[in-house]
């Protein structure tokens, strides 16, 4: 029993973010599986409230994926390692299971064997001036499959939406059309796959398998780096698909380009049709998710806090959700509003970057020496190409971990003129998007200044 709980979880540990994995998960137990009467163990009734509401269905998917039959979901609360029966501690869900299972088959049945994940949706994908352009491609897609943006590429950093937007423009598709045939994987479970197949003698089963689909859906494509032979497998499906006209999605962390060891002929393919990008949201694409995410939970937080979790989460869409179950967590605990919780100290948001550097002069000299440089050299009237882009990355970080004015930035790195910073901070702001050896640089240069 132990083996299919751990089984289970491995499964929906790839379908939520890896902080609510850890708050809602991480203390559970498999207790019963007797008829089909499932018995997960819990820390206590507010887990059990929070699992039934909002994770029943990747649940009951993920244990009947490993072969448990399931009738019945209960969950008990557990007050040390040997499970506990307490009746009046065990909450029955019979009635709920039943409403989703008369909603799972009113969806076509593949909707499990394909791999998508029906919460996954655009209604509760948050649209913002990060992600509108690559939502407007999917709502194309969605509109005319395999017509205009066939391959579609989406990259970005973790922790984004790019798994959630390719989900959900899979299930829409099923939605206008429960016979349409679409597959959603990893692309390690692809090359996984491919290997077991080829040692078993079954590789024109499983390209057999690619031949009839209407939509193939690839996740993490960058985790193909090295795998000669299952590129080459990919890229003859690709070419099989792309003739057919079948709709063609891959996600990515970054472009196929820049991705060590891919075939050039199929980093070409993947951005036929172009490349879109999910960028980190700015403070106003914050608020509204984490507003959605509060609705969705069936909890109340304040605008203050919900600004302040804004404010002080910095890195991905992934955080901002796990810090929003921990303050509600606690909320519910503790009996205190979120925003009480945050005045009285109770809790600290985990902020993204760590102590500010105490001046300028710290980040200028961090950069100079990460680049092999002098300050005098950075800060000096040089126009020869690192030591230009050197300065402008120090312009960059002044004005992001400082919030400087360019006049006062100009005058840190030696320029007069302030336009020539605004020129510096846009250019790097733009290159981001797409130099993901940038992207590590800045964040070793930031590790350096904070470590």
């Amino acid at each position: 029993m132990y083996d299919v709980w751990k089984n289970a979880l491995a499964e929906i540990e790839q379908q939520i973010s890896a902080a609510n994995f850890s708050t809602w998960f991480q203390d559970t137990s498999l207790i019963s599986t007797a008829d089909g009467n499932i018995i997960i163990g819990v820390k206590n009734s507010f887990y059990v409230k929070q699992l039934r509401n909002r994770y029943l269905d990747i649940i009951k998917i993920a244990l009947k994926n490993n072969n448990i039959t399931v009738n019945q979901i209960d969950f008990e609360v557990k007050t040390n390692t040997k499970p506990k029966t307490e009746p009046h501690e065990v909450i029955n869900t019979r009635d709920t299971i039943k409403e989703h299972i008369k909603t799972i088959r009113n969806i076509n049945s593949s909707t499990i064997a394909n791999g998508l994940n029906q919460k996954y949706t655009l209604d509760n994908f948050i649209v913002g001036s990060n992600n509108d352009l690559a939502v407007s491609a999917a709502k194309s897609i969605i509109a005319a499959p395999g017509t205009r943006y066939n391959p579609f590429f989406l990259y970005g950093g973790p922790g984004l939406g790019k798994t959630h937007l390719v989900q959900a423009i899979g299930n829409e598709l099923l939605k206008n059309n429960p016979n349409f045939k679409i597959f959603y994987t990893p692309i390690s479970h692809f090359y996984s796959d491919f290997i077991d197949a080829i040692q078993n003698g079954k590789g024109r089963e499983f390209n057999r398998k690619f031949e009839k689909l209407d939509c193939l859906i690839i996740d993490d494509f960058q985790f193909i780096v090295n795998k000669e032979k299952s590129q080459e497998e990919f890229f003859n499906i690709f070419n099989d698909l792309y003739q057919l006209n079948k709709q063609i999605i891959v996600t990515s962390d970054r472009l196929p380009s820049q991705i060590k060891t891919v075939d050039e002929r199929l980093a070409t393919r993947l951005t036929w049709a172009g490349a879109f990008d999910l960028q980190l949201p700015k403070f106003e694409d914050k608020c509204a998710i984490l507003k959605a995410k509060a609705e969705l939970m069936g909890a109340e937080i304040e605008p203050e806090a919900i600004e302040y979790i804004a404010e002080n989460i910095n890195t991905n869409i992934r955080d901002l959700e796990g810090e929003l179950s921990t303050i509600l967590l606690m909320s519910d605990v503790r009996g205190m509003t979120p925003l009480e919780l945050i005045k009285n100290g109770s809790v600290s948001v985990n902020k993204s970057s760590k102590i500010r550097p105490t001046s300028p002069k710290q980040i200028v000299e961090k950069v100079a020496k990460y680049y092999g440089l002098t300050t005098k050299e950075l800060c000096g009237k040089s126009r020869v190409t690192n030591i230009k882009s050197a300065r402008q990355v120090a312009m960059y970080l002044l004005s992001k971990e400082l919030n400087l004015s360019t006049n006062k930035i100009a005058s840190e790195v030696g320029v007069k003129d302030h336009t020539t910073v605004m020129h510096g901070i846009k250019k790097i702001t733009n290159d981001l998007k797409i130099n993901f050896t940038l992207r590590d640089q800045i964040e070793e240069i930031k590790e350096k200044i904070y470590g």
